[in-house]
């Protein structure tokens, strides 16, 4: 039963992952060549997407999680049939969030490739824009997969007795789920902080490119020379932007406050100061090229700042001041400043963290922390270019354990919920399959299914 949930699970939340759009648009260019296990309305499962979804769960379940060729076409067929009556129950989506989402893919494989160059080699796209289009496809079905989940199961809930009845089933039968040991953190940040004459060298220097552009130097010379942005040797300080980007706030007001042919003035954000050019106008979007340009930290701020964050680690030891008293007085960090410290999780929204699926360099700083105890202190950079020293303090910490129906109660209720809805979709899935054009493929047809999805007779 443990195992069955899990599998079931964490095979949805693959499907919904980055990866998922791109070994799809990989597929497109596939058709021709490569097996169509079954066709479901107007959507079809390849026979590679069986073999690489299966292999990619293999993979990140670390080999805890193994799953059938037949198990795997079940899985896909389901998400295919969602997505066909997604379509014919008129779920709507919206250009804005599908836009939104290709965005976040193109941003994810860049990262994991190296460069947007790159991405579009390695999977045979003819440039940007081809690469967005698939995408495009990909992440519309996507939203109209989970659209329709949602519908289909928005009244379902648990009660307490569900909840109890759910625990107490797997009890009986040995299948208690094992929870990783979780940790809650907090942290303060001091930041390495420029020279008042670093800021007006910077400013001096971009004001210097402004009046040389303005005079018909070309901007993506300058760019490529001057600019500290990473991705400056690949697109010449060239984007483009919408209000849905995933770009910061500044950047994209910015764009969309200059005419055609427009400069702007030095302008700061967290990732340093900028200049831009508006280079044209399409509909909604704009095509606009920046130099960014970070200060310099001298050694010397450097040595002062970890010296002061040093001093605040021994007055909270010595009772001086609480911890949550020099978050306020004296942490730099926006997004924890105002919450006690509090780092929230990026990949779940939440307070906690699993210890074990940690980023390394932050497990080798907490692993051995105990509840309320200091980390030393650390320097640390972010991707802006920012330098700073920052202290973490364990602030909760719950090892590795077997459920329990009074401590894990909300972990307990939501994987009943999650169970809930499942066998809801699972029923909803039974029923829809009867009325849905479905043509599979002989080799496949040797499975056994759950569901009746090759219409035998007497099921």
């Amino acid at each position: 039963m443990q195992q069955k949930i899990t599998i079931s699970k964490y095979t949805k939340l693959t499907l919904f992952a980055a990866f998922f759009g791109l070994m799809s648009i990989a597929n497109f260019a596939q058709v021709k060549i490569d097996g169509v296990a079954v066709v479901i309305g107007k959507n079809i499962v390849l026979d590679s997407d069986i073999d690489k979804f299966k292999q990619e769960i293999e993979v990140r379940s670390e080999g805890k999680i193994k799953i059938s060729d037949c198990e795997m076409l079940e899985e896909l067929m389901q998400q295919k049939l969602l997505a066909h009556h997604a379509v014919i129950d008129s779920v709507t989506v919206s250009d804005a969030e599908i836009t939104q989402r290709v965005d976040r893919s193109v941003q994810y494989f860049t990262q994991q490739y190296g460069s947007v160059d790159k991405v579009i080699k390695a999977y045979g796209f003819n440039d940007l824009d081809d690469l967005k289009k698939e995408l495009y496809t990909v992440q519309k079905e996507n939203v109209l997969i989970e659209k329709e989940q949602l519908k289909i199961t928005e009244k379902i809930d648990v009660t307490p007795e569900e909840v109890r009845i759910f625990y107490n089933g797997l009890k009986e039968k040995g299948e208690l789920p094992e929870f990783s040991a979780e940790i809650e953190l907090a942290q303060i940040v001091i930041n390495a902080k420029p020279t008042d004459e670093e800021l007006e060298r910077i400013l001096n220097k971009l004001n210097e490119l402004k009046k040389e552009i303005e005079e018909g130097a070309p901007f993506k010379m300058k760019a490529i020379i001057n600019s500290d942005d990473p991705g400056v040797t690949n697109n010449g300080g060239r984007y483009e932007v919408t209000k849905e980007s995933q770009f910061i706030k500044e950047f994209k007001e910015m764009a969309f406050s200059l005419d055609v042919g427009q400069v702007s003035k030095p302008f700061k954000s967290d990732y340093g100061y900028h200049l831009m050019q508006l280079h044209e106008v399409r509909g909604n979007m704009r095509i606009a090229s920046h130099i960014l340009m970070q200060p310099d930290v001298p050694n010397s701020k450097l040595v002062e700042t970890r010296e002061k964050a040093e001093q605040i680690v021994e007055d909270i030891k010595s009772g001086k001041i609480t911890f949550e008293e020099a978050v306020k007085k004296y942490s730099d960090d926006k997004e924890t400043k105002n919450n006690a410290g509090l780092i929230i999780n990026p990949y779940t929204g939440e307070a906690t963290f699993d210890l074990t699926g940690m980023d390394p360099a932050l497990y080798a700083r907490v692993a051995e922390l105990k509840k309320g105890e200091l980390s030393d202190v650390f320097f640390d950079q972010n991707r802006s270019g920012e330098k700073m020293y920052k202290f973490i303090i364990m602030r909760d910490r719950t090892n590795t354990h077997t459920a329990d129906l009074v401590n894990d109660y909300v972990k307990v209720q939501e994987l009943a919920l999650t169970k809930k809805k499942e066998e809801t979709i699972d029923k909803w899935a039974k029923e829809k399959i009867m009325d849905t054009y479905i043509k599979m493929a002989d080799t496949h047809r040797k499975c056994t299914f759950n569901k009746n999805w090759k219409k035998e007779t007497g099921k």
